[in-house]
């Protein structure tokens, strides 16, 4: 059977799925909120909660001066609010405790693996959370791995099988060539979506089956 390559994985789903549409550029810290408020909940579900938020607090400093509650109240719609609330709120407080504002846009200076390591020191922020800033926001070619790249990516073979999301991160940062790697973060999710799920993958209709490793190794969806 063919390698399974980077290059390859990105022609044929790019043939398959078309063009990938850019998310809109936000600044640093509204991507980091909206991130945080993305984990465990759908994207409809986290969008919605980000918008109101910024309904209810135009402002950073809102944020921060209001109470837990308040801030749970806003987000409610994208579920585990009371747990996000206040994670929303000390991240933004150790920003300024650190940098005496709340602008991110520094960190678009530092080396990659710098400025995501100064976004892993934020409370629970980790480097999915930290790659997403970095990649949207800032244009630097960090590689968020969800649970839909991190298993692709391990049923193609194009990371070790028990690879931890932060080791794919690593290897896959330096396989992808850096002006692709926003293409294949969204490629492979949509992929993961529609067509190689976690539980019943749909080999019979993936255009990588034909090398895939894992193909045809699940029961048929």
């Amino acid at each position: 059977m063919p390698e399974v390559t980077v290059p390859w994985v990105l022609g044929q789903l790019g043939e398959g799925y078309g063009r990938v549409s850019r998310k809109p550029v936000l600044d640093p810290v509204d991507e980091l909120v909206q991130t945080v408020l993305s984990q465990n909940t759908s994207d409809v579900n986290s969008g919605r909660a980000y918008q109101n938020l910024k309904l209810a607090f135009p402002s950073w400093d809102g944020v921060l001066k209001a109470d837990d509650a308040a801030i749970a109240d806003a987000i409610r719609s994208g579920g585990l609010a009371d747990i996000k609330a206040p994670r929303i709120k000390a991240i933004l407080e150790e920003i300024r405790r650190r940098r005496g504002n709340l602008d991110l846009r520094f960190l678009h200076s530092l080396p990659l693996e710098q400025a995501g390591h100064w976004l892993e020191e934020l409370p629970g922020v980790g480097p999915k959370t930290a790659a997403c800033v970095l990649l949207f926001s800032l244009g630097m070619p960090a590689l968020p791995v969800d649970t839909h790249v991190l298993r692709l990516a391990q049923r193609l073979g194009l990371v070790e099988e028990n690879a931890t999301a932060a080791k794919a991160q690593e290897a896959l940062e330096s396989t992808v060539p850096a002006e692709k790697i926003y293409s294949f973060h969204l490629l492979l999710i949509k992929h993961g979506r529609m067509v190689c799920k976690a539980r019943r993958p749909l080999c019979s209709r993936c255009i990588l089956s034909r090398r895939c490793p894992s193909a045809f190794t699940f029961e048929p969806g």
